[in-house]
């Protein structure tokens, strides 16, 4: 529980270090990692470049900056204007918000509950305690429908091609980061054998593929 992992992603670098600053003022070592792409991957036409700064944390330190982020939130809470978006939610938008507090920030996720008690909402630390476990469970189940991805990973490998290699490794070995810090591979058990055969695969057919292509150019 000592490696970094993912604890959350910005879109400008400049909220990633003011974050990074305050974890390091509290000694929570963390990192920045640029994983802007060159390119809009889904070739829309609203930007050319996709900004992405990964703040990664130590995941023994997860609930420490949990715990900063938190308080952080709660001072805000004291500012915060009843024009502010959360208070036209219904209480079931509200909800969706307590089960899924890795899709907000701390700040909505305070909020939140503060504007369900004020409804009459009976929230406590064991309502809490427990969805969190819920959402740890439903993000913990693994990937489905991968047999487009593991049929295409065999024909790949056994043509000898590199994309055959990278899907096998991927349903191998591709792991994900819960909210608490955990790190969990991302596909089954049974889609990742199959991973791990199509790299083995491929790390047979690619060498010989190349090796027939070079003795075919000095022939």
């Amino acid at each position: 529980m000592n490696e970094f992992a993912l604890f959350m992603k910005f879109n400008n670098l400049i909220d990633a270090n003011e974050l990074a600053n305050d974890f390091a003022n509290n000694e929570i070592e963390c990192q920045i990692i640029d994983n802007s792409t060159a390119f809009d991957i889904t070739f829309s036409a609203n930007s050319a470049l996709q900004k992405e700064f990964q703040l990664m944390v130590k995941q023994s330190d997860f609930e420490k900056a949990n715990n900063l982020l938190n308080d952080k939130a709660e001072q805000l809470l004291m500012e915060v204007n009843k024009d502010h978006y959360l208070f036209e939610f219904t209480n079931e938008e509200l909800y969706e918000i307590l089960l899924k507090p890795d899709e907000w920030n701390a700040f909505d996720y305070k909020l939140a509950q503060t504007i369900l008690r004020d409804r009459g909402q009976d929230i406590n630390d064991v309502l809490l305690k427990s969805l969190k476990q819920v959402r740890l469970s439903d993000l913990s189940k693994p990937e489905t429908g991968q047999r487009p991805w593991i049929i295409a990973g065999y024909v790949f490998s056994l043509f000898g091609g590199l994309l055959g290699l990278v899907i096998g490794w991927c349903l191998w070995n591709l792991k994900k980061t819960l909210p608490n810090g955990d790190k969990i591979y991302v596909y089954s058990e049974r889609d990742r054998k199959h991973g791990k055969r199509i790299f083995i695969i491929g790390l047979i057919i690619v060498p010989i593929v190349i090796l027939i292509g070079f003795l075919d150019k000095i022939a």
